[in-house]
């Protein structure tokens, strides 16, 4: 409960830390995630041969250049636009009469409606003409208060003052900026050397992919943003809308400030185009055709291009939008990804700020066995037939075993020695393994797949279960009798939950890649083919022992040689099994051991093209 409190009070703070010191940090932000975007330009500058000063001053220039240049240009065009309105003035004023119809229309129905339901009122008697003149001695002269002309001065200081904030950030942020490229070497070193001897390799990691996410963030967002402007504008140039050019470029400034610029363009460009046009149709399709390809980047380009280039999953995009939106406004926006990123490299080398690689990175670092586990264990069947069906496109049904349901199988007995898992968890267990091995294995002798509703056994022996329901389907000896010498696959285990799983498992597996395999349960009771059928087995799998059934084993062993002498003894060992005492004499007495599913089809396939 104390550790909690700390984590809370600590985080607290960090946020009011955030909040209350915006004014230092965002320029100190912004400055520092710039030095980071030019740092691939200083460096091609110093390989050419100038050195760090002036490779920083030069790259700083350029990139300030560039961005003052297509400031000018924006802003002589939106002069030009802001011209060339007045003759327009009459489509406008025409369509802000017709919304001001349309709106105005409906709330005066409604008016009308209320009116007619609202019982006449008595009017008083109209007063007298000397009452009236008398009133109006009584009323207050209406005084009406002007400002006063603003002198040329006056005006220029008001706009000095009103620019003095941005202009002064940006002065702040073009300092800081020039002062860290400057020392970026020694920056790092004392990065470095503040986090100890012994984590250099990793914090070295760490800046190199914090510098190379960023860059490669925004080098995706100006191709994203840059091809969506030029598709507004020859979608604009092609409807004959005028300075087509200039809303397309506007269109792909205004996308670098994530949510609110695209609003403002698309807000833009409807109002010019209304103006422009007498109708409402050419505005209606520009206005349509902006959106349908803001959808498409948005919910198609840019979770795919910006999470895979950020290494961000796409709702940590927004996430952190909103995070850092609220707390420092449009900059929080315009730095949210960058910022979250470097949360995001931090845990991925840090311990501490390990749940934010977790929560917020692109990957989720969970394995298709650990995802077929939590899956069962919530009794999603349907996702974990879709995931194993996408798998067994590219893959055998063996190595589905061996790669995802053995291995998430075996995550659950830890959990069940300790009693983590309940009655209803392991109901639903078992009822996904049913329906995933009725849905994926070969259910009739033509290879059709169906899938089975589950209903697992009350005794919680799923092979055994399976076992009969195969038997109901291919017969009491699972299929013919009247099939070649060594071409049959026999898989025999002990009277046990487990050795029956396997063994039916093991099975499926091998018909589904085309092998005649049958299993066979020792000391069940069970009625099997008499001794005149050995001659049809070729192979013989049998689960690796357990400590507790080794002497039993020992004896079935035995007991298979003398029965079937002419085929080959196969134990399997998978990785879920621990090795026994006796792991020597287990050795001893099989022909061979495998560890997995897919081995053992290797062996049964090479056995099935020698017979």
């Amino acid at each position: 409960m104390r550790v909690h409190a700390t984590s809370i009070i600590s985080a607290s703070c960090i946020l009011a830390i955030l909040y209350f010191g915006r004014d230092v940090l965002e320029p100190l932000a912004c400055a520092a995630i710039l030095s980071l975007v030019l740092a691939p330009l200083v460096h091609s500058f110093q390989r050419v041969g100038l050195g760090r000063v002036p490779s920083t001053l030069l790259s700083v220039a350029l990139g300030g250049g560039i961005v003052i240049g297509l400031a000018l240009v924006l802003a002589s065009q939106l002069g030009a636009v802001t011209a060339d309105l007045p003759q327009y003035r009459k489509a406008i004023v025409a369509k802000l009469d017709t919304i001001r119809e349309v709106t105005e229309r409906p709330l005066a129905r409604i008016e009308a409606e209320l009116n007619a339901g609202i019982p006449a009122v008595v009017t008083a008697p109209t007063p007298s003409l000397n009452s009236r003149s008398a009133a109006a001695r009584q009323q207050p002269i209406p005084v009406e208060i002007r400002q006063p002309r603003l002198t040329t001065k006056e005006t220029v200081g008001r706009l000095f003052a009103l620019m003095w904030g941005p202009l002064g950030k940006a002065g702040i942020v073009l300092v800081l900026l020039v002062f860290i490229s400057l020392e970026h070497e020694s920056l790092t070193e004392r990065v470095v050397r503040l986090t100890g001897e012994t984590e250099i390799s990793r914090t070295v990691k760490a800046l190199a992919d914090a510098a190379e996410g960023i860059s490669r963030f925004f080098f995706a967002q100006f191709i994203v943003n840059a091809t969506f402007g030029a598709m507004i504008g020859l979608t604009l140039w092609a409807a004959g809308v005028p300075h087509a050019a200039l809303w397309g470029t506007l269109s792909a400034v205004l996308r670098f400030v994530p949510y609110l610029g695209i609003l403002i363009a698309g807000a833009a460009i409807a109002l010019f185009v209304a103006a422009v046009d007498p109708g409402w149709a050419l505005a209606a399709g520009c206005v349509g055709v902006f959106l349908v390809l803001e959808l498409l980047a948005a919910n198609v380009v840019e979770p795919k291009v910006y999470g895979h280039s950020a290494g961000l999953s796409p709702l940590a995009i927004i996430v952190s939008a909103l995070f850092w939106g609220t707390l420092w406004g449009p900059v929080g926006l315009l730095l949210s990804t960058p910022l979250t990123l470097c949360l995001v490299v931090a845990g991925r080398h840090v311990r501490s700020l390990s749940p934010f690689t977790i929560l917020l990175g692109a990957a989720t670092d969970v394995t298709a066995a650990q995802r077929f586990y939590q899956r069962a264990l919530s009794g999603d069947t349907s996702a974990v037939l879709r995931d194993a069906h996408r798998y067994l496109r590219r893959h055998s049904l063996a190595r589905y075993c061996d790669d995802v349901l053995l291995p998430g199988l075996g995550m659950s007995l830890p959990e069940f020695r300790n009693g983590n898992i309940d009655e209803v968890q392991q109901e639903r267990i078992r009822s996904t393994i049913v329906e995933v091995a009725e849905a994926l294995a070969p259910t009739s002798a033509g290879g059709a797949r169906r899938r089975r509703k589950a209903s697992p056994p009350a005794d919680g022996n799923v092979g055994a279960y399976l076992r009969k329901l195969r038997e109901e389907r291919f017969g009491q000896w699972q299929g013919s009798l009247d099939v070649p010498s060594h071409s049959v696959a026999l898989c025999v285990g002990l009277a046990a939950a487990r050795d029956d799983f396997l063994c039916e498992l093991l099975v499926r597996a091998l018909r589904e890649s085309g092998i005649d395999a049958r299993s066979v349960s020792l000391g069940s009771g069970e009625e099997h083919p008499g001794l005149e059928n050995a001659h049809l087995v070729a192979v013989v799998f049998i689960p690796y022992p357990e400590e507790e059934t080794m002497a039993a084993w020992m004896e079935a062993v035995g007991d298979l040689r003398t029965a079937l002498p002419a085929a080959s003894l196969i134990a399997i060992q998978l990785e879920m099994d621990l090795p026994v005492a006796d792991h020597h004499e287990v050795h001893k007495r099989v022909d061979l051991l495998v560890s997995s599913f897919n081995e053992a089809l290797e062996v049964a396939s090479s056995a099935s093209h020698a017979a």
